[in-house]
């Protein structure tokens, strides 16, 4: 029987050329188009590989990014005066990247907000005591799929289908490593992926571990974070999921 990983992408194409664009330190106003087009189809490529739940918005963004690309590959119309300046075929695209940018940024203002008050509820449960947290601590945020993708492309520069096919159809070998991502998580607080990848014997083990991390991630039973933007991601369990288990 085929294991396949069902993993739902709350994240969008505007997402994923936000992360393209801030990724590589591209000028947002002057994106490469033929660079961002060619990156986008190879994680959107990738994406349909592992069956993740890809919407159709990600495939109408790859058809307007194609036609960019087109029209900019058209030679300019020697006939128009200098007054009449072709407007840049980018110019909508990049009104609405930078409009979804604005609002990103307010979500996830909001977003820290909750968590804050989250956390003060949180140590008013565990203890009476005060807790102050130590500011020299280092402070995670959550990764996305995206950050997970390039990754997995890091460690696996080529990526052959027939790998995927042999990994996805042998259902032990990805329970086997949710097995072992579990038991490491019960004796340390986190993993980094990056060096779970590093100890796989081979390809195949690395395509499994990244399956697993897929899995856990939608069974809600682990989350993936960073500390600094495409920084190394890391692994630690889901408290909330295990409060749910425990009052359960």
């Amino acid at each position: 029987m085929a294991y396949k990983v069902k993993l739902d992408i709350f994240e969008g194409p505007l997402d994923l050329l936000l992360y393209l664009v801030k990724k590589d330190h591209l000028n947002i106003y002057d994106i490469p188009i033929a660079k961002v087009t060619e990156q986008y189809l190879a994680y959107l490529d990738l994406m349909q590989l592992l069956e993740l739940n890809i919407a159709g918005e990600f495939l109408v963004m790859a058809s307007t990014l194609m036609q960019i690309k087109s029209r900019m590959l058209l030679p300019r119309d020697e006939a128009a005066t200098q007054e009449e300046e072709e407007p840049d075929p980018r110019e909508e695209l990049v009104q609405r990247l930078l409009e979804y940018q604005r609002f990103k940024e307010v979500a996830s203002e909001l977003r820290q907000r909750e968590q804050k008050q989250r956390e003060q509820f949180r140590r008013k449960i565990s203890s009476m005591t005060p807790v102050e947290r130590d500011e020299s601590e280092e402070v995670y945020f959550e990764a996305n799929i995206f950050d997970l993708i390039n990754a997995f492309t890091q460690a696996l520069k080529d990526i052959p289908r027939e790998l995927f096919y042999e990994v996805i159809k042998d259902e032990f070998t990805v329970e086997h490593k949710i097995h072992d991502i579990l038991h490491l998580l019960l004796n340390e607080d986190m993993l980094n992926l990056n060096q779970l990848f590093s100890k796989a014997k081979n390809k195949l083990e690395i395509i499994a571990t990244f399956l697993a991390v897929l899995e856990l991630i939608r069974l809600k039973e682990i989350i993936v974070c960073q500390s600094r933007l495409f920084g190394d991601i890391v692994i630690t369990r889901n408290l909330d999921n295990i409060v749910i288990y425990e009052r359960g």
